[in-house]
């Protein structure tokens, strides 16, 4: 009979095959996370039907007008709401998968997002509209931080870099999708409802769909076996190897032995991260995320805008955009070919370096079709970046406190891209597009240093040898 200690069911899942049973996990996971990427891009989408509706009007937006001192005013206070609730989110709730598990808080999560974004849906002034927005994103804010999590636990080692290609794939598929709604339906007011409300719903009606298909997804063996509660992750394991066995028509190998596990509290505090083992990762990882927001949100959240300062017109600049937005999902598909041979880290700096260049001569060229192809370039440099860094995170922490410390060094995303929009509308309207592209170089050579000097390589090991 196998034992069942953390480190043999770590063995045991890591020496599992590529097989369809954990494709298809990865893959229900990765609907979860489709409706942070809906959310985090709807909003400049929806952005001129909101605004044509009078909701950020002064009289509409009530106690958010007050933001006005900050230089937040209009449609920018629905987008600091939104990252303004993905803060708190991760930093309050990131604990709560750790505590009561990876399954319920992707559950739970979802249902959030689903009652919450309804509601918002169906607001009829700026400022009733913003705290349903910043409620909404408390909830789901901790949702790719789970995600994260569970696929980073869930998935063998030799398949991880392949697992968040594949997550990031499906999430940035929705991106176009997005795109395209939101150009038919928002000038439309079907059945007497603002475009723009449809536009919010059909997210939570996609939701619902995924949360029915939740019963695919078992909770994560390693979380459990952290967690004193070997006999069931073994059970879990136990019937994932039963299910690839009959896939693949042949016993699996023997896990490789392992040696005892170091005794750890299964009650540990935030406070870990900064224990002499992990001190350097968090400082490097939130410094990090501070820095790639600034490139991948000042491209994304600002494309047909930039178009515009380049000479695009208001028609073309969305069209362009439209069609930059198609390129979203063919950065992690790229990605598949090297997710795993190539080390991580350089695959995050090279990603980094080719948004710095792309942004650099996006700034002085005026060719459409230079203009263009450089936005293609940058997204895909951007989504290389993305998937690679997601799984990154991920591992670089113990399964004990994994989903608190991914939320807090992701918490310096989103607290910096609350902020980082105001400082691009400032630079763009001071300096145009020259003055945002060196922004942003700034902080993608930021991001280089930090991996760079202090990230460690962690393709092919397993967790458990990269933490305790």
């Amino acid at each position: 009979m196998m034992r069942s200690t953390p480190y043999d069911i770590a063995a045991r899942l890591d020496r599992l095959p590529s097989s369809r049973t954990v494709w298809v996990i990865v893959m229900l996971l990765s609907l979860g996370s489709v409706f942070e990427f809906y959310d985090l891009f709807f909003a400049a989408y929806v952005a001129p039907g909101m605004v044509q509706t009078g909701l950020f009007t002064p009289g509409s937006l009530g106690i958010f007008g007050a933001l006005k001192v900050i230089r937040v005013a209009g449609f920018g206070t629905f987008v600091f709401s939104t990252f303004a609730g993905l803060w708190f989110g991760v930093v309050l709730l990131a604990q709560a998968s750790d505590r009561f598990g990876r399954r319920a808080v992707f559950t739970w999560s979802l249902i959030w997002y689903i009652t919450c974004t309804a509601i918002m849906a169906f607001q009829a002034t700026g400022q009733s509209l913003n705290i349903w927005r910043f409620v909404a994103g408390v909830g789901f804010g901790v949702q790719l931080v789970t995600i994260d999590t569970y696929i980073v636990e869930l998935v063998p080692r030799r398949l991880r870099g392949r697992a968040f290609c594949l997550n990031q794939l499906i999430s940035f598929a929705i991106v176009p999708v997005v795109a395209l709604l939101a150009w038919r339906l928002v000038p439309l007011q079907p059945f007497g409802l603002d475009g723009w409300r449809w536009v919010v719903l059909l997210g939570s009606v996609g939701a619902v769909v995924v949360w029915e298909l939740r019963s695919g997804i078992p909770e994560s063996p390693r979380w459990l076996a952290s967690r004193g509660r070997a006999d069931e992750a073994a059970a879990i394991v136990g019937e994932l190897e039963r299910r690839i066995a009959a896939e693949r028509g042949q016993v699996l190998a023997a896990p490789a032995l392992v040696p005892p596990p170091p005794e750890h509290s299964p009650h540990t505090a935030l406070g870990e991260i900064f224990a002499p083992r992990y001190r350097s990762r968090t400082i490097m990882l939130s410094g990090f995320n501070a820095a790639q927001v600034i490139g991948f949100y000042g491209f994304n959240s600002w494309v047909p805008t930039l178009l515009m300062a380049r000479g695009i017109n208001v028609t073309h600049g969305l069209e362009y955009a439209f069609i930059i937005a198609l390129a979203q999902p063919v950065g992690p598909l790229l990605g598949c070919m090297f997710a795993d041979t190539l080390e991580r880290k350089f695959q995050i700096m090279g990603g980094l370096a080719c948004m710095a260049v792309s942004m650099a001569i996006f700034a002085v060229v005026t060719s459409p079709a230079a203009l263009i192809l450089l936005g293609i370039a940058f997204t895909l440099a951007a989504n290389v970046m993305s998937y690679a860094y997601h799984g990154y995170q991920a591992e670089l922490f113990p399964t004990r406190i994994r989903s608190r410390a991914i939320g807090f060094v992701y918490s310096w995303s989103r607290l910096t891209a609350a902020f980082s929009g105001l400082i691009v509308g400032l630079l763009l309207a001071r300096g145009g597009v020259p003055a945002v592209a060196m922004f942003i170089g700034g902080a993608m050579i930021v991001g280089i240093a930090l991996i760079g000097a202090l990230g460690p390589a962690t393709n092919g090991l397993a967790l458990e040898q990269l933490n305790d």
